[in-house]
């Protein structure tokens, strides 16, 4: 459960806004979406090398 301390007069705007980054940070948006599809293991692994290829392509423009 995500518990934001709210100061005496402080803005409900800005708590909600502390809220909505600690509910992001925990992942489970994240997580959901992923759990909506199946995706099988060879999938997955393909994904994974693409994106590692694309890391790496990017840290060498950057040099």
């Amino acid at each position: 459960m995500i518990i934001v301390p709210v100061k005496e007069g402080e803005n409900i705007e800005k708590a909600l806004k502390k809220f909505k980054r600690k509910f992001e940070k925990t992942g489970v948006i994240k997580e959901l979406r992923n759990r909506q599809q199946y995706d099988k293991p060879s999938v997955k692994k393909r994904l994974k090398m693409e994106h590692a290829i694309y890391v790496q392509k990017m840290r060498q423009n950057e040099e």
